[in-house]
């Protein structure tokens, strides 16, 4: 009669088998290099980023959406916050791989993002309203927009979901 007892693997078994699975890993990275992108599960959420200006900004408090297609309206939430940009502090080299560093720098301006679910690739009116803190309506403007497709890892992998980006500065609302 044959043996059935169960051997616990040893410390050199383990190795040994996490040696090979790390030999096929490079093996198989090896033919992939160069074979196009490399996808992240990265993706992005249907929706609208609103950005105002400095000097409008001061003036706002709160934000509101209206966005409407296909005979129906959604009114998602957005909240504004403060706004900054990139500020470069250098490179530590020339190189292509040479580590860099920046710095977030107010600018005076606030932004905020509504999700909008389903929001199609597709013409969708969007009202925008715009508050101060009395609430008192500072713009209020409808546009015709059409949503387009998001690349969060970039053109050359699965497109993300559509979004689109109102703009306002000095009382112009600007879609992108």
């Amino acid at each position: 009669m044959a043996d059935t007892r169960r051997v616990p693997p040893t410390r050199s078994s383990l190795l040994a088998s996490g040696a090979l699975g790390a030999a096929l890993l490079a093996v198989a990275a090896c033919g992939a290099e160069g074979a196009g992108a490399e996808c992240t599960m990265i993706g992005s959420s249907p929706g609208m980023s609103v950005m105002v200006r400095h000097p409008d900004a001061a003036r706002v408090a709160s934000a509101s959406l209206r966005v409407c297609w296909d005979g129906t309206c959604r009114e998602p939430g957005i909240e504004l916050g403060p706004s900054s940009t990139s500020v470069p502090l250098g490179c530590e080299g020339e190189e292509p791989d040479a580590v860099c560093a920046a710095s977030a720098s107010p600018d005076g301006g606030k932004t905020g993002f509504a999700v909008v679910e389903g929001l199609p690739k597709a013409p969708v009116r969007v009202t925008l309203e715009l508050r101060d803190t009395g609430g008192r309506v500072l713009v209020e403007r409808r546009l015709d927009v059409t949503p387009k497709a998001t690349y969060p890892n970039g053109p050359d992998c699965d497109e993300g979901a559509p979004q689109v980006v109102l703009t306002v500065a000095n009382g112009t609302v600007t879609a992108a």
